[in-house]
């Protein structure tokens, strides 16, 4: 096991969408607005927030489930909702466990902005375990982008090592690991955590 360690943080649920759905949602024109930047270069979570709408899988004609989300910004160029497996039950949704962008044949749900709303045919996901990468930080770690790895996490009181966990290697990341809060949960990985891979 390396002792090089890797920042581990939470992502929580949240949207991203492209310019027309914020549109359709917001009015034409809207703009995302900074309300906090995160930890990958360019990216935040906006002041605006859209409900994401499931389905009533015990009556399909009864109130459809809904929650409210974040949306990140900036922009994309496709929609993706990301959920933990635990807001997958709660609002009805088919999320299977893809890479941010694999959203080919994903689950489907509702988008509801205050000016109006889009039905989704895909792009509801759980996201894939994965750690932010420069080439730098992948060539002293001894990976490479794409790569399956498994990650330690050690003194939170519920060590756990999370496996299947996917290297992604850019000049535009910074070094950190992403879990989602089911995950978070589990390890008790709650404040500042850091994880060291498994060779």
């Amino acid at each position: 096991m390396s002792d090089q360690k890797i920042l581990i943080e939470t992502s929580a649920r949240h949207v991203h969408v492209t310019q027309e759905t914020l549109e359709v949602l917001f009015g034409e024109g809207h703009q995302l607005a900074v309300r906090k930047m995160l930890s990958q270069p360019g990216q935040f979570a906006s002041t605006d927030k859209v409900t994401v709408i499931g389905y009533n899988r015990k009556d399909p004609n009864g109130p459809r489930p809904s929650a409210n989300f974040s949306i990140l910004g900036p922009v994309r160029d496709h929609n993706q909702v990301e959920v933990s497996f635990t807001d997958a039950r709660t609002l009805g949704l088919t999320a299977p466990v893809r890479e941010s962008g694999d959203i080919a044949g994903s689950g489907k749900c509702t988008l509801k902005g205050p000016a109006g709303e889009v039905d989704l045919e895909e792009g509801v996901i759980v996201a894939k375990r994965h750690i932010h990468m420069t080439p730098e930080d992948a060539k002293n770690f001894g990976v490479e982008n794409g790569q399956i790895v498994s990650v330690a996490l050690e003194g939170t009181g519920r060590s756990v090592i999370f496996g299947d966990v996917v290297i992604r290697v850019s000049s535009k990341y910074a070094l950190a690991m992403h879990i989602d809060t089911d995950e978070c949960n589990a390890a008790s990985a709650f404040g500042v955590v850091y994880g060291t891979i498994v060779k």
